[in-house]
């Protein structure tokens, strides 16, 4: 078998359905399995994995044993030569598995493939690649350093910005929304670290296999939809949070770093200050009109009926989205992406293409109920049952 994909689940029912429509869609040319373990959650997730992928192999914790020891539990499970840790709450396109794969048996040097990852509005989430966090680069991190100096080889380094979001190259770092590696490398580095704190596993994971003389991978050549986005405001919970898991790290492959504890300790004042001057974010405005891409009259009455407002229906004619001269100058919009009808592959370029143009986005997966997406990188998003 080439391909094991083990997606562990913590009560995202919802956006876990998706993935693994669009995982199943992915592996249909290739020997494969999915794998789907779940982490003791409250929502029926398992039920409707139960009804819906009956075929799928589901892994039951009876605890919420954290992302680390969940995908180590799975992988002991798994027989392909090659695996995919998976997010629930992303979309792959039809062929992801295809060209990573490819991409992995053509490198001797192969440690981890990681991929283009985009947010629920199209826009490209900078933590696709990364840099090993050393003191100095995190301090660049928490204080944005390398927003205001992006091609300054001092202050790039925690994004990887030495890469472009769409060039091919070797990295430190890869996050674990999208891992591809060789069960044997997995193995041999005897998985995730369970002792590891919130946000490190993957950093960890990921400096380990450099430890080996593997080398990382970021390969744009596929996109792949991760719907919990980086916020782009950070508050003193997440400098914590930071401060703690790269002390973590730092204990566990280097010296505690006085200085770190330090910067971390004036960004989380900092991040304090800005959040109180802030003040409450703004309401969400509810778009103005709907656009349905798709050939099913029946589908836009039954979204006009959940949605009570008008919903215009459009199609795809030679790959192209057809919209009408109107509606290109139309503002908050928000355009539902029949999966049914549509690729996701063509439904992901579209989210890329018309990012930023005032419009927010929303897929209906296969065969389901349900439309789902996120109107901004800051929240996990919303779904709508029809």
């Amino acid at each position: 078998m080439q391909l094991s994909v083990i997606i562990l689940n913590y009560n995202v029912r919802y956006f876990l359905e998706l993935c693994v429509l669009s995982a199943q869609k992915a592996i249909q040319n290739i020997e494969a399995e999915i794998i789907v373990i779940d982490n003791n959650s409250s929502d029926d997730s398992c039920a409707m994995m139960k009804q819906r992928f009956p075929h799928i192999k589901l892994i039951e914790n009876t605890e919420n044993s954290g992302f680390p020891k969940g995908n180590n539990i799975a992988v002991r499970e798994a027989k392909g030569e090659y695996i995919c840790i998976l997010n629930p709450d992303t979309v792959v396109a039809e062929d992801t598995f295809e060209k990573v794969l490819a991409f992995a048996k053509s490198k001797s040097d192969l440690g981890i493939v990681g991929c283009k990852l985009i947010d629920g509005t199209g826009n490209f989430l900078p933590e696709s690649k990364r840099g090993i966090p050393t003191p100095w680069v995190a301090f660049t991190k928490i204080f944005g350093l390398y927003k205001f100096f992006p091609k300054s080889a001092l202050f790039n380094k925690y994004y990887a910005q030495h890469l472009g979001e769409n060039q091919t190259g070797k990295v430190d770092i890869l996050v674990g929304a999208f891992m591809v590696m060789k069960r044997e490398l997995y193995n041999q580095l005897e998985g995730f670290d369970e002792n590891c704190f919130m946000y490190a596993d993957d950093i960890d994971l990921s400096y380990r296999t450099l430890l080996l003389q593997k080398q990382n991978y970021y390969f744009p050549e596929t996109t792949v939809i991760h719907y919990k986005g980086e916020s782009t405001v950070k508050d003193a919970t997440y400098m914590k949070h930071f401060r703690d898991f790269l002390n973590f790290f730092y204990s566990k492959h280097f010296k505690q770093s006085l200085f770190f504890n330090l910067m971390a300790r004036l960004g989380a004042f900092y991040f304090s200050v800005v959040k109180l001057f802030q003040g409450k974010p703004k309401a969400k405005t509810p778009p103005s009109q709907y656009i349905l891409v798709s050939d099913n009259e029946t589908t836009r009455e039954k979204l006009e009926a959940k949605l009570q407002k008008n919903v215009e229906r459009t199609i795809s004619e030679n790959g192209k989205i057809v919209f009408s001269q109107t509606f290109s100058n139309r503002k908050n919009a928000e355009i539902i992406l029949d999966a049914n009808y549509l690729d996701l592959k063509e439904a992901i370029s579209f989210f890329e293409t018309h990012k930023n143009k005032s419009f927010t986005f929303k897929l209906l997966p296969m065969q389901s109920n349900f439309i789902i997406g996120s109107n901004s990188s800051n929240d996990r998003g919303e779904v709508i049952n029809l």
